[in-house]
């Protein structure tokens, strides 16, 4: 597994410490981001899963804890829409440059507009995907939130 993406080439260029941390991905898995804070022996609210998601038709980002499920009113409400729905695959890797399963927020083809759950912001550290499957950033959430120029915001179901 490369240790080098352009999620990390992102971060190292932004100037964030983060540290990289590697666990067996399980393509088969019902919850990638469950099954990440697992074999990471994280408690999942610090195992932050990336999803791809539209509101009113315009491509957006959200990062949620692993063990949640993003409210597409309150997803809506964050970018200043009326409705929220998920990206479907083909589209979500087409536009991220990543693989379902790897998708991380940092180093995106094309940059969107990000959200960020801010409850996820009471942690001193967590886990982001870090381009590819089986790869996590450990940062500070903080800086997450910095480098993606992200909104924190109530997000979740």
């Amino acid at each position: 597994m490369s240790k080098t993406t352009k999620a990390t080439l992102a971060l190292e260029a932004a100037g964030v410490a983060f540290t990289l941390h590697t666990y067996d991905y399980d393509p088969g898995s019902q919850r990638v981001g469950l099954q990440a804070a697992e074999a990471l022996g994280e408690d999942p609210c610090r195992v932050l899963k990336t999803l791809m998601a539209e509101v009113d038709g315009k491509p957006v980002c959200v990062v949620i804890p692993s063990d949640q499920e993003v409210s597409m009113k309150k997803l809506a409400a964050a970018f200043g829409g009326k409705a929220g729905a998920m990206m479907k695959v083909p589209a979500a890797e087409r536009l991220t440059g990543y693989v379902v399963g790897g998708i991380s927020p940092f180093g995106q083809k094309k940059a969107v507009p990000t959200a960020m759950e801010e409850m996820a912001l009471l942690e001193e550290r967590v886990y982001i995907n870090g381009g590819q499957r089986g790869l996590q950033v450990r940062l500070d959430p903080n800086e997450a939130l910095r480098v993606l120029n992200a909104n924190p915001a109530d997000l979740i179901a």
